[in-house]
């Protein structure tokens, strides 16, 4: 279940140009474990929204199964929703689009949900540039199911309870996306809402499909010092008779990504290295961009930033020559030519 917010006071809020304050784009209380990376970044979403003075009636937000996917109940609670199954939001997105190309669209999944069951889902969606917002919330595990390693998890990482060590190379969302010709791919991290802010309002505007993956810790099973992707609350409290976990409200953690190099110490004492892209990076060469992430992965550091940018790719609607007109405008006796015409089009198939 989900909480509703007590009545926020808008008195006395700055407004945008629709005359709207930021709480018009929240949603309800969050129920995810308190401090959890996926909040600050439905909070950067709200902000994102908001500054670029986006109806949150012309949203739709669509999410398939996870922790990240419980995320957009917590941001624009104006807006269009609605929850798919594991993996399919890409097709959901996809038919939405064609039926109302006027709606901004954001999908939400994570690293279980993208890259092991909707993994085919994420590239084609990526191979017929839908015109979307794609965040990827990842943080290497599968958090409702108690923290088994996703497809994300990087070799060498140990499991919660120590023990197992993953030993399988991780498939990294951003070389994945480069990979399938994605037009906007990004990454940045949770905790860095100054720069995270700023990516999700240019991928929002990108005509085409905008990947942005953000290292968003998992608080509760990937608080340990063999994660790569954590800052960790440390387990509190286990019952045997009733599973039950105690997560102690703690401060997220923030960091802010001035430095070419920055080192963020996690709650449990160990640290990851974030890198920002050079001022002389070449965002618009694939290859350049690959080899780049890969050199800098080899030496422990997550690359952060606009990694690529294909301006000149055509979205869905326009290498399928639809019409400019949605289809749910449509008048039926467009949508629903009749038989005739559906046997034209079929003996050109023949």
């Amino acid at each position: 279940m989900s909480f509703i917010k007590k009545p926020r006071l808008t008195k006395g809020l700055p407004q945008n140009t629709l005359g709207l304050t930021i709480a018009d784009y929240e949603g309800a209380m969050s129920t995810l474990c308190a401090g959890c990376g996926h909040d600050s970044i439905s909070a950067a979403i709200v902000q994102a929204y908001y500054e670029l003075d986006i109806e949150p009636h012309r949203i739709a937000k669509v999410s398939g199964i996870g922790c990240s996917s419980k995320t957009p109940t917590y941001f624009l609670r104006p807006a269009h929703g609605f929850n798919s199954v594991h993996g399919r939001m890409p097709s959901i997105i996809t038919g939405a689009n064609a039926a109302n190309r006027d709606l901004h669209y954001i999908g939400v999944s994570g690293d279980g949900d993208s890259l092991s069951i909707g993994l085919g889902q994420f590239c084609h969606a990526i191979r017929r540039n839908v015109n979307m917002l794609y965040v990827l919330e990842n943080n290497g595990v599968y958090g409702l199911t108690k923290g088994q390693f996703s497809a994300s998890a990087d070799v060498g990482s140990s499991a919660r309870k120590g023990g197992e060590v993953n030993a399988q190379a991780p498939i990294d969302p951003v070389l994945t996306a480069i990979n399938f010709g994605c037009s906007f791919v990004a990454r940045g991290f949770s905790g860095d809402k100054r720069n995270l802010v700023p990516l999700l309002k240019a991928a929002i505007q990108h005509p085409g499909f905008a990947m942005l993956d953000v290292i968003s810790p998992c608080v509760t099973f990937n608080d340990h010092e063999g994660s790569t992707k954590s800052y960790a609350y440390t387990r509190d409290s286990e019952r045997t008779t009733v599973y039950a976990d105690f997560i102690p409200v703690l401060e997220p953690i923030e960091a802010n990504v001035e430095k070419a190099v920055t080192s963020v110490t996690l709650h449990d004492g160990s640290r990851i290295t974030l890198r920002k892209v050079d001022d002389d990076y070449d965002p618009f060469d694939p290859g350049a961009a690959t080899a780049y992430i890969r050199a800098h992965q080899a030496q422990g550091e997550i690359v952060t930033g606009l990694l690529f940018l294909d301006e000149n790719a055509l979205d869905l609607h326009r290498t399928k020559n639809t019409t400019k007109t949605p289809l749910n405008a449509l008048e039926s006796s467009r949508l629903i030519p009749g038989a005739a015409v559906l046997e034209d089009l079929q003996k050109a198939w023949r």
